[in-house]
């Protein structure tokens, strides 16, 4: 090859190198240029500027039954239908049988041992009839009472001291006590409704097998409802002394009033308020339902530090602020309510709060805030 071609080739590989490295360069940076700017999210915030305001205090809670009970039985057995069909939704009333256990094995063991009972007696009676002649007669009555279909007697009362001590060397008043006893039992195979009122849930259909603690269903009574409501510390006097308070829907309308029945000693250290429980009752023409949330007003205007928030910035009871680009949650407590708004304490002057809160907040990602 001529020297000419040597260099020619050799200013082409140089050329060519050079090109190669300046485009590597410069695709790297580009890359680094997009991965930066995909790392950085922007959220609209809006910074916390606490203002005076004067409002009827307002609260929240949910409405739940004053009396809840879960069924169960005591017994093990195959658990049958009352006189009703239990399922959720489902009214009853004050006295009703809602389920039983079959109780045919239990009925059959105790008429068994009053036939013992009356077999113990029937071999004392020789006894009885030659050294307290005057006592067979009350005896006798005994076993005739002693029938499968009624309660057990009364024991007969003895006539002295030995024979008390006679019948008791018969095993006699042992077994009586214990027929007592397995009568009462009896008594554990049928749930009758303690107050009326509708079936919540139901954990087991007739049919199953009952075993003792189980869980049958979970009823509740109606017409006799409560709220819980968390009230901050610094107002809790004011509630106090304005024992009543009146209640709203979602849309606002008035549809019960109430009063405080309790106040939890308990506070909560997260948003430094304790739960206040009120009674309810629906006016004229309204209705109220387990599990509805409904707000609080007591008619008092205060004077509080508030910051108005859209009610999307607002999620149970938590707000989500930005600081050197870090998202983090702070607990608040919503004083007041509008359509579209809501006026929370417990934040502070110069905070950034999110307008919209972030469901997923990922910690390898900037957030930006762009204030509205």
């Amino acid at each position: 090859m001529k020297r000419s071609q040597l260099v020619l080739m050799l200013v082409f590989l140089v050329l060519t190198g050079t090109i190669y490295l300046t485009l590597s360069s410069n695709k790297k940076e580009y890359s680094k240029t997009i991965k930066e700017e995909q790392s950085v999210i922007y959220v609209p915030v809006r910074t916390v500027k606490n203002q005076l305001k004067k409002r009827t205090l307002v609260s929240y809670g949910q409405i739940t039954p004053n009396s809840e009970i879960t069924i169960s039985f005591e017994v093990q057995g195959k658990l049958e239908q009352g006189t009703t069909r239990m399922k959720p939704g489902t009214n009853f009333k004050k006295g009703q049988v809602l389920y039983r256990v079959n109780n045919e094995e239990a009925f059959y063991a105790l008429n068994a041992r009053k036939s013992s009972l009356s077999k113990i007696i029937l071999n004392a009676l020789p006894d009885i009839e030659l050294d307290y002649p005057t006592e067979s007669t009350k005896w006798l009555q005994f076993i005739e009472n002693l029938s499968p279909s009624k309660m057990m007697p009364k024991l007969p009362e003895f006539k002295n001291n030995k024979e008390r001590m006679f019948m008791t060397s018969r095993n006699l008043i042992m077994e009586y006590y214990n027929l007592k006893s397995q009568e009462s039992r009896m008594a554990k195979y049928i749930y009758i409704a303690p107050f009326s009122g509708t079936i919540i849930a139901t954990y087991a259909e007739p049919g199953s097998i009952s075993n003792p603690g189980g869980q049958i269903a979970k009823i509740a009574k109606t017409g006799d409802f409560e709220v819980k409501v968390p009230i901050s510390i610094s107002d809790l006097d004011t509630y106090k002394n304005k024992s009543v308070a009146s209640f709203q829907n979602a849309s606002g309308q008035t549809i019960a009033d109430g009063k405080i029945r309790r106040i939890s000693n308990v506070i909560n250290q997260q948003t430094q308020s304790a739960d206040v429980y009120y009674s309810i009752k629906p006016r004229s023409g309204q209705k109220i339902y387990n599990g509805m949330f409904v707000n609080v007003t007591i008619n008092k205007e205060v004077t509080k530090k508030t910051m108005t928030l859209p009610r999307a910035s607002v999620k149970d009871n938590k707000v989500q602020t930005l600081k050197n680009n870090v998202l983090k949650n702070i607990n608040v407590l919503i004083s007041g309510t509008k359509p579209d708004s809501v006026f929370v304490t417990g934040l502070t002057n110069g905070q950034h709060i999110l307008l919209e809160q972030v469901d997923e907040v990922d910690n390898g990602v900037k957030y930006e805030g762009i204030t509205r």
